[in-house]
């Protein structure tokens, strides 16, 4: 399965939000279903590793992806964007063949 790849903007900003949260912590990067393409990634600060998450690792920052959602996001990636919209983290998913204006909600 092709892997997920983080930029080093997007490593650089996951490092500043982790930095105000307890050691160890790390981003969660989760596909549910919803959204208005059919399914979103959600976004959450994670305590602790699962058994069966997939680790990124870039620049001493830290991403974990459950098995279930690596299986929608293999082969993303995730970088961070500072646009006239604001401030987010993009994922670029090649697997998705739609996604809305938001740029959270893809479908496959």
């Amino acid at each position: 399965m092709a892997e997920i790849t983080l930029t080093p903007r997007a490593a650089k900003r996951i490092n500043e939000i982790m930095g105000a949260e307890p050691p160890g912590s790390s981003l969660r990067i989760s596909v549910n279903g919803g959204g208005c393409s059919g399914f979103s990634y959600a976004f959450d600060v994670a305590q602790g590793r699962e058994a069966d998450d997939i680790v990124i690792e870039r620049d001493g920052a830290t991403v974990l992806v459950d098995a279930m959602s690596l299986a929608y996001m293999a082969g993303s990636t995730i970088d961070f964007v500072n646009d006239l919209i604001g401030q987010s983290f993009k994922i670029e998913n090649p697997q998705a063949t739609a996604s809305c204006g938001c740029g959270t909600s893809f479908s496959l």
